[in-house]
């Protein structure tokens, strides 16, 4: 079989390497000409474990190739997917479904013979029957059908996502369609890959559902950990002792300083739109939406309660920049909350990110970069733990403390163990548990 894939971004990359992987030939398509010479020379434009690889083997076996000719890429493809971003349209909230739509007309002029559109984006119920009429309005003699077949690949663990799934979710009422559908996923049959087959507009709605429970689990720990702290009690054990229950489970269930990302911010603030439009409000999303908001804003107030009031005049180092580990993404970090925040109330910051500087010294402009943890730490008055980078958690907290001026940790992400910390001599804030004072004189 041979696809297209439209858009080279997070999504069309990912699974246009990894449908390679299974033996299809895969064209991806991209109007930056420069993004396109880079992946050519095997420079991936995204960071993800391993993405560099699986690509340079499946170029080099002739599966794999990259473009900006969309025309060629689509004529004579069995089926062509749109990859292509869906932001928050500014003003409303609304995902701006621009760059799909342009999608489909170029589309439309290039198919040749019947082919499957797919939609891969996210998007809101009812895109696939729009994006159907205008492809039918340029091309009433074309064969095709429209199929939505949502992404669900978490950042830093999408190519064992894609591979191995959950689920896969397929929209269509073709039977055509389907067959070239399950035709593209017969590897996945090998072991035993639910396949959920369905009407276009409920594929559509599966995914903002899936992220909008989500976003629900991590705001519900968010809070119960923000009660934990006022009643003495252990946010982990709470999490432990409901997730152990086979109705709740175990996962999304970590404290923390907020979501962000590509995926759950904008996908829950489609999804409020659209049930508005409709008359069918989401409540319990709504709040989700504004409580998470209001945490990531409340993290710089955290850390200013463990500097004693104040940070005016201090200088405070900050490990994990990006939204999550293993990621360059910053879109929705809670870092972009924190810091400027700080930056007001009279901080000097010191950040380092294995991954994500690049990006922060566009975003957070004013604060300085350190090549290191330690190196960030040098001197500083506080430390501040944004993101779970694994080797954060291997840090010395002995070294932590002869490296810092003032023996303050404020982790937002639980990596670290209070009585350890403690016993080094380091005041502890954490998430969700009483704040552990140093248990005994620090030595520098």
């Amino acid at each position: 079989m041979r696809i297209a894939m439209i858009g080279t971004g997070y999504v069309g990359l990912v699974s246009g390497a990894c449908f390679s992987e299974f033996g299809t030939d895969v064209v991806c398509v991209d109007k930056d000409a420069a993004k396109i010479a880079k992946v050519q020379a095997g420079e991936m434009p995204i960071f993800e474990p391993g993405l560099d690889e699986l690509v340079a083997n499946n170029v080099k076996a002739g599966r794999l190739s990259f473009t900006t000719d969309l025309g060629a890429a689509v004529a004579g493809a069995d089926a062509v997917f749109i990859c292509v971003g869906t932001p928050s349209r500014r003003g409303d909230g609304h995902a701006d479904l621009s760059f799909v739509y342009a999608a489909a007309e170029e589309i439309a002029a290039a198919l040749d013979g019947y082919t499957v559109v797919v939609t891969k984006s996210t998007v809101p119920v009812g895109t696939g029957r729009e994006v159907e009429a205008i492809i039918r309005r340029a091309r009433p003699d074309a064969e095709f059908d429209v199929v939505s077949n949502p992404e669900f690949l978490r950042e830093g663990a999408a190519i064992n996502d894609f591979m191995r799934p959950d689920r896969v979710v397929i929209g269509t009422e073709s039977e055509r369609a389907e067959a070239v559908m399950r035709q593209l996923y017969r590897p996945l049959y090998l072991i035993e890959t639910p396949i959920v087959m369905t009407r276009r507009e409920t594929a559509e709605l599966i995914k903002y559902a899936g992220n909008s429970f989500l976003a629900v689990k991590i705001t519900f720990i968010n809070e119960m950990a923000d009660l934990c702290e006022k009643v003495g009690a252990d946010v982990h054990d709470v999490a432990r002792g409901i997730g152990l229950d086979g109705r709740i489970g175990r996962k999304f269930l970590h404290p923390g300083p907020g979501y962000g990302g590509s995926c759950f911010p904008k996908d829950t603030l489609a999804v409020v739109k659209t049930a508005r439009d409709y008359g069918a409000p989401l409540r319990i999303v709504e709040t989700v939406v504004d409580v998470n908001q209001q945490r990531k804003r409340a993290m710089a107030d955290r850390v200013v309660a463990a500097c004693g009031g104040s940070v005016a005049g201090r200088t405070i180092a900050v490990l994990g920049l990006t939204f999550k580990a293993n990621t360059d993404d910053m879109r929705d970090s809670p870092a972009l909350d924190i810091l400027p925040a700080l930056l007001q109330a009279g901080a000097s910051i010191r950040a380092y990110d294995p991954e994500g500087m690049a990006e922060a010294r566009r975003l957070l402009p004013g604060i300085g970069f350190a090549d290191g943890a330690y190196a960030a730490m040098e001197g500083a008055d506080a430390v501040v733990v944004i993101t779970e980078w694994n080797e954060f958690r291997a840090l010395d907290p002995e070294r932590m403390r002869r490296t810092l001026k003032e023996p303050v940790v404020v982790d937002l992400r639980n990596v670290y163990d209070p009585k350890l910390m403690a016993a080094a001599g380091l005041y502890y804030s954490s998430i969700g548990r009483p704040p552990l004072a140093p248990a005994k004189e620090p030595t520098r």
